[in-house]
């Protein structure tokens, strides 16, 4: 016992292996509360992705109901240098991604800015805008496919009452892709818009009230106050929609099923086509591969911007 603190007195050997044990067990129980999530992972992400991998450098057949796996070295992966279906796809989906994801950031980022600016009704423009989203995607196929109809869909409807032609949205090659995009902006502006407006809520007011009273217009703060602060968020909404854009398939699958001829084949449709129409698992298994690493390149792209931006 100290004279000062009246408290056992321990040496310093002893204390610090006692430090160390207390860690390590604290390690230990992180573990093991980790555990449960990296087996879920590991059997629901790591194990399907790795025998995807072997899929792909292999070509499949079937004997006795059974599939055989004879080794195929990297001919599935030349074979889509070659594939013109697949680089249609391709160049279908970019574009499709490009247009779609830059509409639905610049309108939902107006929508959050405008309605950040609104002191009253905010729950109910909130609730308003969300609506599209919560709807399933066979609801939405089904839905603008009877807009879409040449023969009794508003659209055309509209367009004949103001003296248009009617036209054939899906059925028309020079427009079909135009028509999906349409679709996709209106279901996933309001995912943009809820990310964005909850950054935007965000904001300090303060640095806002400084610049108004210096004189700042209200493009002049939006311009060099608002973006620059909410740069991050929206590299985080852009890489969200870049993904889920280039994986798109039930809204080209209801509405054209990559027609009229390939004008809307996606990657997601030509690797549903590989697999279950045409039962070349190895083909359908290295498009796989190459879509899943060009989405992990461009979620690292994005990662490494926020990164440096935060610094």
């Amino acid at each position: 016992m100290t004279a000062a603190s009246g408290a056992p007195w321990l040496p310093v050997g002893r204390l610090r292996r006692q430090r160390g044990r207390l860690r390590n067990s604290e390690q230990v129980w992180r573990w093991a509360m980790m555990a449960p999530v990296l087996a879920m992972l590991t059997g629901l992400t790591l194990l399907p992705l790795c025998a995807l991998l072997v899929l792909s450098f292999s070509n499949v057949t079937w004997r006795n109901a059974r599939p055989i796996l004879t080794g195929a070295g990297l001919s599935n992966f030349a074979a889509l240098l070659h594939d013109s279906l697949f680089l249609t796809s391709v160049r279908n989906t970019l574009v499709f991604a490009g247009v779609a994801v830059s509409i639905e950031i610049a309108l939902g980022l107006t929508l959050a800015l405008a309605l950040g600016a609104v002191r009253r009704g905010k729950d109910f423009y909130t609730t308003a805008f969300m609506l599209p989203i919560l709807l399933p995607g066979i609801v939405i196929g089904a839905i603008w496919a009877l807009m879409y109809n040449p023969d009794f869909g508003i659209i055309d409807a509209s367009l004949g009452a103001l003296g248009l032609p009617a036209r054939d949205w899906l059925g028309n090659p020079d427009t079909a892709l135009g028509a999906i995009v349409a679709v996709d902006v209106w279901h996933w502006t309001p995912f943009c818009f809820l990310l964005l407006y909850a950054a935007v809520e965000s904001l300090p007011a303060d640095v806002f009230e400084a610049a108004r009273i210096d004189g700042a217009s209200a493009w002049q703060r939006c311009r060099f106050i608002a973006l620059p602060l909410l740069a991050p968020a929206i590299m985080v909404v852009l890489a969200f929609r870049a993904i889920i854009a280039f994986k798109v398939f039930d809204e080209v699958y209801l509405l054209t099923s990559g027609g009229p001829g390939t004008s809307t084949e996606v990657v997601s449709l030509t690797i549903y086509r590989r697999f279950f129409v045409e039962d070349r698992a190895g083909s359908g298994a290295a498009m796989s591969i190459v879509a899943f690493l060009v989405l992990g390149a461009v979620t690292l792209a994005v990662m490494g911007v926020i990164r440096k931006k935060r610094r």
